[in-house]
């Protein structure tokens, strides 16, 4: 068979990014399935616990700009590759603190927040991968496969640790995430190359298209020559403050299903642990399907209708629709549509997902891994005022209130996408 149709070397490259993906979420969301049993364990509050899971998000955003520069200058390569042992090793560390200790609590505040800085390196990496081997009109649909990670190692996440938990214990299923994590970042270093010109196994057709359209200045060897980054257009760039703002948003709605819908649905709902574990996992499903329909959306719309138009409104749109699904969901009376509910809301969520690192990519050129480590930042300080905020907000006021405030800020991030415009690149100076 000759004339069989060959995926191009990008696409599988891109491919196992989207595995390395789903690592990372599995490595950071199975301490909130395990959250009930930690809680139990230390003999610690919602609250306390809430402290545990903003401390990896504040590692997470705190070193998400020295790893956007650690990106551009190793290359994607090597920095996932190191970055994968990393998570591995303080995922290990989370499992082996033992409950007895005195400062057990802070000691795992501590690890988390290493993993936490370990793991920014992930997406600006993955950024930069994408600004080199992929052409603009393809960074949709290639930051889509990637982000079809967050929802597959996320939904995965709740079946494979209640099942490992239930038999041997929540210590064994960080164990086993920590080897998954070795594998998946040793295969990385065989397979990946930071650039096409860099790679033996790609085509010459392939090469010239990606190099024929890439806005990237390189040496003979692809290599990217020491440029200054730019940081004062950078940091003034409207379009880089109005993305930080608008994946603010994205972050404190997306943290709600990573961080607190288990124990929302066993705790508030009265689902079992079974079934909190199944229900649980459709919101993955959905941020999966999401992921993949947006990127592929976004490049389509864009393609018909100018990059303005790809970029801008399908994520404004996502974030306005998925306000009103978590409005419906909390307050849906049967439990079981409550969780249908939000689970529609968190895959239309991310359909908006692609667009934020599409638009980085596209603003930032050769500065991509530190425009997304910007605007990723944004995200991730969403996320640990969620973490925190979500248990005292539910204490005083509900947890529909909760919800409630998640769907303003989603609405306020969709409203931030009209003033955000693609074409107006960074240049360095």
């Amino acid at each position: 068979m000759e004339n069989r149709i060959r995926l191009p070397l990008r696409y599988l490259l891109v491919v196992w990014l989207g595995v390395l993906s789903a690592i990372a979420f599995l490595d950071r969301t199975n301490i909130s399935v395990a959250g009930i049993a930690i809680s139990r364990e230390f003999a610690i509050s919602n609250t306390r616990l809430g402290w545990i899971f903003s401390a990896f998000l504040i590692g997470y955003a705190g070193f998400q700009v020295p790893a956007g520069m650690l990106a551009r200058q190793l290359g994607p390569r090597r920095l996932l590759a190191f970055a994968g042992i990393w998570w591995a090793f303080f995922t290990t560390l989370t499992a082996a603190v033992p409950p007895s200790f005195r400062v057990a609590v802070p000691l795992l505040i501590a690890v988390r927040l290493a993993l936490g800085a370990g793991e920014a390196t992930m997406y600006p990496a993955a950024s930069q991968f994408v600004e080199r081997w992929f052409p603009i009109a393809e960074r949709g649909r290639a930051n889509g496969i990637i982000f079809a990670g967050v929802g597959l190692g996320s939904g995965l996440t709740p079946y494979i640790v209640t099942q490992i938990s239930l038999h041997l214990g929540w210590r064994t299923s960080f164990w086993i995430s920590a080897a998954v994590g070795v594998v998946g970042a040793l295969i990385w270093y065989i397979i990946a190359r930071d650039t096409p010109e860099q790679h033996n196994s790609i085509s010459a057709p392939e090469r010239e298209r990606i190099v024929a359209t890439r806005e990237l200045s390189t040496q003979a060897n692809g290599m990217t020559r020491a440029r200054l980054i730019p940081w004062r257009r950078l940091l003034s760039s409207r379009e880089v403050l109005a993305l930080a703002l608008s994946y603010f948003t994205f972050g404190y709605v997306a943290w709600i299903y990573f961080a607190w819908l288990f124990i929302y649905l066993a705790q508030v709902r009265g689902l079992n642990l079974k079934s909190s574990a199944l229900y649980t996992t459709l919101p993955f499903i959905a941020m999966t399907i999401g992921c993949l329909l947006g990127g592929v959306i976004s490049d389509a719309v864009a393609s018909r209708f100018g990059l303005r138009a790809g970029r801008s409104i399908v994520p404004g749109f996502a974030l306005a629709l998925t306000a009103v699904l978590l409005i419906v969901g909390s307050r849906a009376h049967e439990a079981r549509l409550a969780a249908l509910v939000l689970a529609l809301g968190a895959g239309i969520l991310y359909l908006a997902q692609s667009a934020f690192w599409a638009v980085a990519a596209d603003v930032g050129g050769e500065n991509t891994s530190v425009v997304s480590a910007v605007v990723n930042m944004g995200a991730q300080l969403g996320g640990a005022c969620v973490a925190s905020l979500t248990p005292v907000i539910a204490n005083h006021y509900g947890w529909t209130m909760s919800f409630v405030v998640a769907a303003v800020l989603a609405l306020a991030g969709g409203i931030i996408w009209l003033v955000i415009d693609p074409h107006r690149r960074i240049t360095s100076a």
